[in-house]
């Protein structure tokens, strides 16, 4: 207990120093750090022996991030000119381009590289970091930064909170299992009280968020956040579930252990990797209705 509290609060010290840079590139180096690691993580649960597929995925899991906006490297690049370079080549082939390397590296190491190697490679190297670069795209994608990290704080909460409350309900009133085969420690009242926890946090969330921000929330904005905040923290939950059947394929307890007492990044991020998606779906939608 007392290595899970000194890791929790290291990592809420490193949360104020991300939160008070948050207009910089401090953000995204450390989104590209979590992103690499939990890349790694998960190729090394899965016994991924191809030393060199492992190293192109981690390097290209860290630099997805950097392509996510054309503001990521402001103030010390314009977004016009970072913009020129992320528009240069389209996405999608360098995504090709991995695949294809991965299918070569297979080819040259057959006798120690399957393609559910490769399979689950593509998987950590190209939709886990772009999991992570939401991050970076609901903070750039309006023209008020202010409440593109409340989004980002908004899918943070549905997750986090959602784990908490969870964890607390079941341990005072869970009877029922929710998913025994899965999680066994899950209780179905743990997960109501998770959601009803998630709810009542983004309420309180939203009431600081109108105080403090330059530009409030109007009411079919705040309608619409809380009206998705329950199927969001939902789908929080199936990440956590998600991330425990992977575990269990695996074999292992833990993601990592780069958290000591907490595991690794997966182990702390697997729910918001769903939720993340989920708020900025929510955040396109914003945009062309109100």
């Amino acid at each position: 207990m007392k290595q899970r509290v000194i890791t929790a609060v290291c990592l809420l010290a490193v949360l104020a120093v991300v939160v008070w840079q948050i207009d910089t590139p401090a953000l995204v180096i450390v989104v590209a750090f979590l992103s690499a690691v939990a890349s790694g993580e998960i190729m090394r649960c899965a016994n991924v022996q191809n030393t060199f597929i492992k190293v192109v995925g981690i390097i290209f899991s860290a630099v997805t991030p950097f392509f996510a906006s054309d503001k990521v490297m402001m103030p010390l690049i314009s977004s016009e000119k970072w913009g020129a370079v992320i528009g240069a080549v389209p996405n999608i082939v360098f995504v090709i381009a991995l695949c294809l390397i991965f299918l070569l590296a297979m080819l040259k190491g057959y006798a120690y590289t399957t393609f559910e190697d490769v399979a689950v490679s593509v998987f950590a190297g190209v939709i886990v970091p772009f999991g992570f670069s939401i991050f970076i795209r609901l903070r750039d994608m309006f023209d008020n930064m202010q409440y593109g990290v409340y989004l980002i704080f908004f899918a943070l909460i549905c997750a986090l909170a959602t784990d908490t409350g969870a964890q607390l309900t079941g341990m005072a009133i869970g009877k029922h299992k929710m998913s025994p085969n899965i999680s066994p420690k899950k209780t179905v009242e743990g997960a109501v009280g998770g959601l009803i926890f998630s709810l009542i946090l983004n309420g309180v969330a939203m009431m600081i968020y109108n105080k403090c921000a330059i530009v409030p929330l109007d009411k079919s904005m705040a309608t619409l956040l809380l009206a998705c905040c329950l199927p969001v923290s939902f789908m929080g939950m199936m990440g956590d579930l998600s991330a425990s059947v992977l575990k269990r394929n695996f074999g292992v307890k833990d993601f990592g252990r780069i958290f000591p007492g907490h595991g690794g990044v997966m182990d702390r991020l697997d729910s918001s990797l769903f939720t993340l998606p989920c708020t900025y779906v929510i955040a396109l939608i914003s945009q062309n209705i109100f």
